[in-house]
């Protein structure tokens, strides 16, 4: 099995396991409102611009559809994330949506776990060959997510690798990352609060580093 279509499921299970109003680090949206917005991006291109362009016009019609998305049944909300893509929709294709919905679901399956009162750190559920996937995708995203760092940022995944994402501007120096591929991941996608990641630097670079704001 693919690793995007297990994490697929395993994010369908979580979702029916927590419930339509459990909430979500994407505060105010809840469970419903994620499986919404993972329909929206497979399903829908005419309000795919509404995500990533800062497009007043383009938002609301993206915030408007995915309410009616969210408006379904939550039993059905589910079944269509669990299904995947329609047969239509490109990342139909395995090799692209694992790179484009792999670190997506992960990220927003961690956004539901971690939103849970009294959540606290376990064993992952995560095998070798998805966490090498996610070690892929956080390499090809930390670029973007770190471009406007304030530091230099080197990230390290004991048993995966090492990866410069940031050279140092001239009067900074530079912060490293320590974690599993799924922690750097979230960490990328400004999950601080929760990313278990080890941050190793000076003081003032480590304070640096946690003001910046990264975002896709």
């Amino acid at each position: 099995m693919q690793p995007v279509t297990a994490m697929r499921r395993l994010f369908a299970d979580t979702a029916a396991s927590l419930g339509p109003d459990a909430p979500t680090l994407c505060a105010p949206w809840t469970v419903r409102d994620l499986l919404a917005h993972e329909i929206l991006r497979q399903s829908r291109p005419d309000a795919l611009p509404g995500i990533g362009l800062p497009v007043d016009a383009l938002r609301r019609r993206t915030a408007t559809v995915q309410a009616s998305i969210a408006d379904d049944d939550f039993a059905r909300l589910v079944d269509r994330v669990r299904q995947g893509p329609p047969p239509w929709w490109p990342t139909r294709v395995p090799a692209l949506d694992n790179l484009v919905n792999l670190a997506e679901l992960a990220v927003h399956q961690e956004d539901m776990l971690r939103a849970r009162p009294g959540w606290s750190p376990g064993p992952s559920t995560h095998d070798e060959a998805t966490m090498e996937e996610l070690w892929t995708a956080f390499r090809r995203a930390a670029p973007l997510a770190y471009r406007s760092a304030p530091v230099g940022v080197v990230a390290v995944a004991p048993g995966h690798g090492r990866v410069a994402v940031r050279r140092p501007r001239a009067t900074s120096g530079t912060v490293v990352l320590r974690g599993t591929p799924l922690e750097l991941l979230l960490h990328a996608f400004g999950r601080d609060r929760v990313a278990q990641v080890r941050v190793e630097g000076s003081e003032a670079d480590v304070a640096a580093l946690a003001g910046h704001s990264r975002e896709f």
